[in-house]
């Protein structure tokens, strides 16, 4: 299952907000569902619910995520 984003700058505002939410697409839907209730007082409502569903994003992969790390060896103290 891919990876959604929901960026409040993307949705109408009157406060400006800046929360970016990433996740599974329906823990993104419901929270994203729950922060427009909270914090912008917001209806919970099919069209509220429909404007939210239009506003998910496939996530953009980011630079490291999903990669093994090297391993590195642990460092010795110096004795000087």
């Amino acid at each position: 299952m891919s990876r959604k984003t929901m960026d409040c700058r993307k949705a109408p505002s009157d406060i400006h907000c800046t929360l970016t939410i990433s996740g599974e697409e329906d823990e993104v839907f419901n929270a994203a569902v729950a922060h427009a209730v909270s914090a912008h007082g917001h209806e919970d409502s099919a069209e509220l619910r429909e404007m939210i569903r239009g506003l998910l994003e496939d996530e953009e992969p980011s630079a490291g995520i999903g990669r093994a790390m090297p391993m590195q060896e642990p460092q010795q103290p110096s004795r000087h």
